[in-house]
């Protein structure tokens, strides 16, 4: 029989003759049932809210993304066309070209993104569930679809013919400028409807046909600023990578979605780190409680430690009595408080409308369980409940025990 075991889940189960040591131990188990459960909670919660907020990036971002590897745009061949056109991993892709701009609505005016799209894009991308008002734009025309963030700041309208809408891209290479005419490139649109995806999106992105943004910026039939790619189900990514990049030249960047927006993920995984560091601080100070109510437990067991080292248990064994005991609070306290967060994770996904939190009156905040989630939270615990218990368990000497 393991002797130190035995005797650690006995002091755990049994209650102390003083009642000051009983309350210290609750309080130190209820800190640590607290604490996890509090961050499984917010790890939960962070974790449907990055989802999200991702799903809608992901709506307009493609599967794959070709991009030019310096300057702004790069010439796509009809042979590369055709060769693009006969992969297997490729479902459809839609030519982009994507460049800064200045609207206009009669004295209102804002700096915005244009994206001239052709017309296999709302296929690569679902972007007509997004508009909220009027219809998706013809290509070969002079329409747009704008944010709703844009529509409001400049009072623009659908089909709203009594504002004239002008869009102005600077003509490069000018060293001096004598009018606004000669200094920029501009053509008349009209707006055929409104979208909303995000805020950010919404207030900075207008979509054109890609013939529009071809006049605008005077390219060239085949020059564009990207590619974007629709890959078919169940297709290898880094393969078709491979292919996309053997058929466009090595001046061309592949890129996938979560490349797309790197500075998006960085920015929501170094949230990630940043709130479980603060919440395993927490944790940490909660194991302060736990290796007091061992040097209390230690001082109250004064008596029946010099028993058990009068009957040949060594100090050895004595401390490992104490380190289990103090290992057993803390995954017994982690492992109840996670399963106090996992139900209230379940209320927030399945319960009842009234018991559940809400950004919004109609928007519940988003939460999702993640088995790595568990996993961290359970290699926490044990490891700061094994390093407070050692903390504690050296307390343990000949001295002590002997009770001099």
């Amino acid at each position: 029989m393991n002797v130190p075991l035995h005797i650690a889940q006995r002091y755990l189960r049994s209650k102390s003759s003083n009642n000051a040591i009983n309350f210290i131990t609750y309080i130190a188990l209820i800190g640590v049932i607290l604490a996890s459960a509090s961050l499984f909670v917010v790890l939960s919660g962070f974790a449907g809210l990055k989802d999200f907020t991702l799903q809608f990036t992901n709506v307009v971002d493609p599967d794959l993304k070709a991009l030019p590897a310096s300057g702004k745009s790069f010439i796509l061949s009809d042979h590369d066309i055709e060769r693009l056109t006969e992969l297997d991993e490729v479902a459809v892709f839609s030519k982009i070209i994507e460049e800064r701009a200045i609207i206009t609505s009669q004295e209102k005016k804002g700096l915005v993104t244009i994206k001239g799209v052709d017309g296999n894009f709302h296929d690569v991308v679902n972007i007509q569930s997004q508009i909220d008002n009027g219809r998706w734009l013809e290509q070969k025309s002079n329409q747009l679809v704008t944010g709703w963030g844009i529509a409001n700041n400049l009072s623009i309208g659908v089909l709203d013919f009594t504002r004239a809408i002008n869009i102005y891209v600077p003509k490069p290479n000018k060293k001096q400028i004598s009018s606004i005419k000669s200094a920029f490139n501009t053509v008349k649109a009209t707006n055929v409807g409104i979208f909303f995806i995000n805020e950010n999106l919404s207030d900075s992105y207008i979509y054109a046909p890609i013939s529009l943004t071809q006049d605008l910026l005077h390219y060239e039939p085949n020059q564009v600023t990207a590619v974007e790619f629709k890959l078919k189900n169940g297709v290898d990514q880094e393969i078709a990578k491979e292919k996309i990049q053997s058929v466009l030249s090595s001046n061309v960047v592949i890129k996938n979605r979560v490349q797309i927006n790197d500075g998006l993920y960085k920015m929501l995984n170094s949230e990630y780190l940043i709130v479980y560091l603060i919440f395993t601080l927490v944790l940490i100070i909660a194991f302060f409680n736990v290796v007091g109510s061992l040097i209390m437990m230690m001082l109250d067991k004064k008596q029946s430690l010099n028993t058990l080292f009068n009957l040949g248990v060594n100090i050895t064994d004595i401390r490992k009595i104490f380190f289990l005991q103090g290992s057993l609070m803390s995954i017994v306290g982690g492992f109840i408080g996670v399963l106090i967060g996992l139900m209230l994770i379940l209320n927030q996904l399945y319960g009842p409308d009234f018991l559940k939190v809400y950004i919004t009156a109609s928007l519940a905040y988003p939460v999702k369980i993640k088995i790595i989630n568990l996993i961290i939270i359970f290699v926490t615990i044990s490891s700061l409940g094994i390093l407070a218990s050692k903390i504690a368990s050296v307390r343990i000497t000949k001295k002590l025990v002997q009770n001099i």
